[in-house]
């Protein structure tokens, strides 16, 4: 099994977080340290560590992330004028938390995806 992470504490609310959305497949919170007006993490209950750990049984609980993250940005009203959705995997990709989860960000203009 994966080791547990902050994440895992978020779902079982043994620590606090603004929870915007949790069902028995995923959970929904909003980031501390927000990069744009609207931040919001949204992470499946499973533990899975990065994008590279996905399988076919996880197919419905990533799903899922792109139906709570269409209702959070409607609910956020960033749908109409746009928002990103982020989902990093290991070091040079930008992961710092080790339970795969999307960035749903926007409520403002984000700029070009990259740098380069």
């Amino acid at each position: 099994m994966a080791e547990e992470t902050i994440f895992s504490k978020i779902i079982r609310k043994e620590i606090p977080a603004n929870i915007l959305y949790q069902d028995e497949l995923v959970t929904a919170f909003r980031d501390i340290s927000p990069q744009a007006n609207t931040h919001i993490l949204i992470i499946p209950n499973k533990l899975i560590p990065t994008a590279n750990h996905v399988t076919e049984q996880d197919e419905l609980s990533l799903g899922r992330l792109f139906t709570v993250a269409a209702k959070l940005a409607k609910e956020e009203g960033i749908a109409e004028n746009g928002y990103r959705l982020i989902v990093n995997c290991n070091q040079h990709g930008g992961q710092e938390v080790f339970h795969l989860h999307m960035h749903l960000v926007g409520g403002e203009p984000l700029g070009k995806m990259l740098a380069k």
